[in-house]
């Protein structure tokens, strides 16, 4: 055997770099027999057979070659009459930038933004790959929280504006948020657009959940606010709302002017999205409305039968999310979550995420997906209460 390996010859910033502790908690339960695992953001669904057969058809003809690194026109003409009929937004091409995933575009938003000492501030409890998208970007996060107050997460944007300072470059926000379903309300997303203007400070807006939600059609968008020249960004994904975790494609719609900056990012990282996915979006986009619909309408189910159980266990702390497709709940009792998940997946068999991946504000809760079938979510629920839904 050989000596170990010199990790310090290395970038210190990609050492410093962390597993998130949903990773740690998966290898944990990772083949176990008749685990049901909820620790990840997807359901137990897969692509409709139309959005397959469109991805089929285009390399069957030969979309296999190169494409513009901004997207096909096709997709990007589909995004744009997409978010008319859904935000009431008008964009062109020149503001449609199509990514390799929601996650890639995060990415090189904050290698377009971040200069080395910058600082963003987040929003959250948020997905823990936000913070390492900054700081792989040798920016610095700073944090404002969302709390869980008279049964409602609410943010006070005194909070956010407190975190703001000389260093602060952007404002992540992720509305519909992961892991509380938080929706950012419109008279907030206004007066926030207004200080950003003020101060000069960007805004991302992670907006990938905006068709699922249960009390109104759609969550707002900050971009119907926003002017095509304002520092707003809006980050999207095609993953969550037409059942396609596994294509790996999003977009960014980001102000007139910024198309090139993002062609060239994407030339030096992916060289731009294969053209036969592209075209299984443009199948999702055109025709896939029913599909959100009965993915909304089948969250919504999984929602009322995991909260009907968590209302009724005295040591939860929770609240029915207005959006996404997570319960994120506390137990009393719970002092470390990522120990008390790996407990949860020897006494139960169910997997969780704990609640310290998500940032500050994340420790003492624990998220759960209910993008699942009734049945999983009921046996799931059965099995957790033997641990949690006692006194």
């Amino acid at each position: 055997m050989g000596s170990p390996f010199d990790f310090s010859s290395l970038s210190s910033t990609v050492n410093d770099l962390s597993e998130t502790n949903i990773v740690e908690v998966a290898r944990y339960g990772w083949g176990r027999q008749g685990l049901i695992p909820l620790w990840f953001g997807e359901g137990d669904v897969p692509t409709p057979a139309f959005i397959s057969d469109a991805c089929h058809e285009s390399m069957i003809k030969g979309d296999t070659f190169y494409t513009d690194q901004n997207g096909i026109t096709e997709l990007r003409e589909e995004l744009i009459e997409y978010n008319k009929r859904t935000f009431d937004i008008r964009l062109n091409q020149d503001r449609v930038t199509v990514t390799n995933s929601g996650m890639m575009a995060i990415t090189i938003v904050m290698q377009a933004l971040l200069n080395p000492g910058d600082e963003v501030v987040v929003i959250g409890p948020v997905w823990p790959n936000i913070y390492s998208a900054i700081s792989i970007n040798r920016g610095i996060a700073t944090h404002a929280s969302i709390t869980l107050h008279d049964n409602a997460w609410k943010l006070d944007l005194k909070d956010v504006f407190a975190a703001i300072s000389t260093s602060t470059k952007a404002i992540f926000l992720n509305s519909p948020g992961n892991p509380t379903g938080w929706i950012m309300p419109e008279e907030d997303q206004k007066e926030l657009l207004n200080f950003c203007r003020e101060k000069g400070i960007w805004i991302v807006s992670d907006e990938v959940y905006h068709s699922l939600v249960f009390d109104r059609p759609v969550a707002n968008s900050i971009l119907k606010y926003a002017s095509p020249n304002d520092k707003v960004i809006s980050v999207n994904s095609f993953s969550k709302s037409w059942l396609m975790t596994g294509w790996r494609m999003g977009w960014i719609v980001h102000p007139v002017g910024l198309s090139e900056t993002f062609a060239k990012l994407i030339q030096i990282s992916t060289s731009g999205v294969p053209a036969f996915i592209q075209k299984a979006g443009i199948a999702a986009l055109s025709k896939g409305d029913q599909v959100v619909a009965d993915l909304r309408d089948r969250c919504q189910i999984g929602r009322d039968i995991v909260f009907d159980y968590l209302e009724q266990w005295p040591r939860v702390r929770c609240m029915r999310p207005k959006g996404a497709f997570y319960a994120f709940f506390s137990v009393e009792g719970m002092e470390n979550s990522l120990e008390f998940c790996k407990t949860l997946i020897d006494k139960c068999n169910v997997g969780l995420a704990p609640g310290s991946a998500f940032g500050p504000g994340g420790e003492g809760f624990l998220r759960l997906c209910f993008a699942s079938t009734p049945d999983k979510l009921n046996e799931a629920m059965q099995a957790l209460g033997k641990e949690i839904g006692g006194r």
